[in-house]
């Protein structure tokens, strides 16, 4: 037997294959190569096996793309029964940018499946729940869901797409438009100025958007309820 032969069975010895051990190879293929580099050839090669084998544990592709988004959402934390809503949705919106920060590639996934896991159900269901709970209509509560999360999704995208991930490439960026803007856009300017400041972080843009949606909504007056 090849050398390659015998350290795939060796792997495989020391921890049998399982459906659990698939997605998890496969959550890891994604964060480092985006969906495009999770295929059954590369779960496979990471595993240290050979692919057919992974059909004894998933369907195809697509079931262990349902599986990946699960687990996204399995990483979000979920309103407490009885919390206040708009403090359940604050928690629970920023743990959502948390979970997709972590996993950039799951934003344009998350409401794309039409086989929803368990973690998706119970996720959905305990924020309808919160809604509910604090005096929103059926309808408004899935107004109020769908508003919140095209403000996370949206503002994640974005956060993903800057051209800088920390303090340091911020400065140097700023630096040169700002030398670059002169005085022809001087309200672009005071902006490049206002991010160039000591302590200003981005992210802190999430929190100000996150209350005017938040503030925005309300619960249908004739169902009452906490706030």
């Amino acid at each position: 037997m090849s050398e390659r032969g015998t350290s795939r069975r060796t792997r495989a010895e020391r921890a049998p294959l399982s459906r659990e051990r698939v997605v998890e190879a496969a959550l890891a293929l994604a964060d480092e190569k985006g969906v495009a580099g999770v295929s059954m050839r590369a779960i496979a090669g990471r595993l240290g096996v050979e692919a057919m084998s992974l059909y004894n544990h998933v369907t195809n592709r697509e079931d262990i793309l349902d599986q990946l988004v699960d687990a996204v959402f399995a990483e979000i934390e979920l309103p407490a029964p009885g919390a206040a809503w708009k403090a359940a949705m604050r928690d629970r919106a920023a743990s959502a940018r948390a979970a997709l920060r972590r996993h950039p590639w799951a934003v344009g996934l998350m409401d794309s499946r039409t086989q929803p896991g368990a973690a998706i159900l119970r996720h959905h269901n305990a924020v309808l729940g919160a809604l509910r709970g604090g005096g929103f209509s059926v309808a408004m509560a899935a107004h109020a869901f769908s508003l919140i999360d095209s403000y996370v999704y949206g503002f994640v995208l974005q956060e993903l797409s800057l051209p800088f991930t920390n303090r340091a490439e911020l400065d140097a960026i700023a630096g040169d438009l700002l030398d670059a803007l002169g005085e022809d856009y001087p309200h672009l300017a005071e902006v490049t100025r206002h991010a160039l400041q000591p302590g200003y972080d981005y992210g802190d843009e999430f929190e100000l958007g996150l209350s005017v949606v938040l503030d925005g909504l309300h619960p249908d007056e004739d169902h009452g309820g906490p706030a």
